[in-house]
């Protein structure tokens, strides 16, 4: 678990691509100083985890699945990426709750200067567009952002002077890609909707099979109603028959 304020800016020195895997190495001083094997390091947003390292670097292993999801799979060695070590229990949340489990990537398609700030603009996937929700928190390249503005496309975020020098997010360009994880509690309530429909679904289903039986029933008690006239003429017919005999 991090909070998407990133720590220090890392150095991508080895990329070992594998057939459906590779094996990251990046020099992170600060990252590694109290780092054991297993531990999680964010690295751009991507939640990996140690599984060697040195003096001031650190490998891990990235699966197929990470390479297809992120922008990590562009990287070469010399490349800047953020570093961020998962929160300790008791740890001030500077940002929001970030996995380090992406949604997938992003484009910039605009850069807005400021006299001290900047407005990025990037595109937003249709799948993902339901999850981000204007003042609410968005992780781009690992970094806990709020997002500024947003549309059924696109969402944009302000960027501070702190945050351009601190992370990678100062050197982007328009086109350039980034890593999105949207906020996990918008995830939930999404994936709880998509149960809620389906049980609404089969809820009003049930009332209309229910509906339609009950009209059933009413036919047939129209029936009982015919009958009952039947019954009634007979009546009238015997009372008719009497009274000829009589």
């Amino acid at each position: 678990m991090f909070t998407g304020i990133i720590e220090e800016l890392g150095e991508v020195v080895a990329w070992d691509k594998q057939a459906d895997a590779a094996r990251l190495t990046v020099r992170a001083p600060l990252a590694v100083s109290d780092a054991s094997h297993g531990d999680s390091i964010s690295v751009s947003g991507v939640c990996l985890t140690v599984v060697d390292q040195g003096a001031d670097w650190f490998t891990a292993d990235v699966m197929a699945e990470t390479l297809a999801m992120s922008n990590l799979g562009t990287l070469g060695a010399g490349a800047t990426v953020n570093i961020e070590r998962a929160a300790q229990v008791g740890d001030r949340l500077g940002g929001h709750i970030v996995q380090g489990h992406i949604d997938g990537t992003s484009t910039v398609l605009s850069i807005e200067p400021g006299s001290a700030w900047r407005v990025v603009r990037f595109d937003l996937a249709p799948n993902l567009a339901p999850l981000v929700a204007g003042k609410g928190s968005i992780a781009v390249d690992g970094v806990s952002l709020t997002v500024s503005g947003v549309g059924r496309d696109w969402f944009e975020v302000s960027l501070i002077p702190e945050t351009l020098a601190a992370t990678t997010l100062g050197a982007k360009g328009v086109g350039d890609t980034v890593n999105i994880e949207t906020d996990i509690l918008a995830r939930h309530v999404a994936r709880l909707n998509e149960f809620s429909e389906v049980s609404t679904r089969s809820t009003t289903g049930e009332r209309s099979t229910t509906g339609e039986r009950s009209t059933g029933e009413r036919s047939t008690t129209g029936e009982r109603s015919t009958t009952g006239e039947r019954s009634t003429g007979e009546r009238s017919t015997t009372g008719s028959t009497e009274r000829t005999h009589a």
